[in-house]
């Protein structure tokens, strides 16, 4: 006599099997429902934290078919004891490439507003950008900003990114960066007077960044304030060394270089 299942649903309409992956510390992955996304920091008691670029941690529950990896659902279990070892993370808060060599330098650029500017684009996304093949160079200024860029001549294969100090309605910078007016290049900045300010205070040990009277080096003016010895030389290496990753610095300098990367890349 032949059996038949009591699932009469036709198999068009059962749901596929989808792949189950462990939630290793670093996996980075989206949770539907809230279109949060962050890297896997532990998984306890059915959840899985979720740490977002900036810092920010949710909790989820580990149930099935509940996030997107790469686009594609997944379910995510627990690591089994003893599995693969914690991937590495850039200081940008990517996935590092072990073995990963640094690509043939593209034609597009990305500039910024001074050496410190550069150091810390450096420090921070460095492993980024040779990866993508982009380099970095530093302006002296943005006063010949169109001019520097009719000379660069971006194009589709030579797009310029610059990344401006002080970017605020109404500033010089922002009228200078209006006059820019190439497709192929884009200017973007912070809102802060220098590339310091965009260094969390937390991360150096300081309750905030002190205010500078107009008229005063603001550089000579925060070292004053701060107490350090008047050497803006040394209080950059200073703050410098406190910046290990993309959590010692603020969203407003963060999402600019993204977008920059994002622009000179696509």
């Amino acid at each position: 006599m032949r059996q038949y299942s009591a699932d009469l649903t036709p198999p068009w309409k059962k749901p596929q099997p989808v792949p189950e992956v462990a939630a290793e510390p670093g996996l980075v992955v989206e949770e539907p429902g809230t279109g949060f996304c962050g890297a896997v920091i532990r998984c306890e008691a059915g959840t899985v934290t979720l740490e977002d670029r900036f810092g920010k941690h949710r909790v989820f529950p580990m149930e099935p078919r509940g996030f997107l990896l790469e686009g594609r659902v997944v379910t995510l279990v627990r690591p089994a004891p003893g599995g693969p070892a914690r991937p590495t993370r850039t200081a940008s808060g990517s996935v590092a490439v072990p073995g990963a060599r640094a690509r043939v330098a593209r034609a597009g650029r990305i500039y910024v507003e001074g050496r410190h500017d550069a150091e810390l684009v450096e420090k921070v996304w460095g492993d980024d950008l040779r990866i993508e093949g982009v380099v970095v160079e530093y302006l002296e200024g943005v006063d010949d900003l169109p001019s520097i860029v009719s000379e660069f001549a971006p194009g589709p294969d030579a797009r310029l990114g610059v990344l401006v100090d002080h970017l605020v309605p109404g500033s010089k910078e922002w009228r200078i960066a209006q006059s820019v007016t190439s497709e192929h290049a884009l200017v973007v900045g912070h809102p802060y007077i220098d590339i310091w300010e965009a260094v969390k205070p937390s991360s150096l040990g300081i309750g905030a960044w002190p205010r500078i009277p107009r008229g005063q080096d603001w550089k000579t003016g925060v070292c004053r304030a701060l107490g350090w010895p008047e050497n803006t030389g040394a209080a950059w290496q200073r703050i410098l060394s406190g910046v290990h990753s993309y959590k010692d610095l603020e969203p407003e300098l963060l999402g600019r270089v993204e977008e920059l990367i994002d622009f000179v890349t696509a």
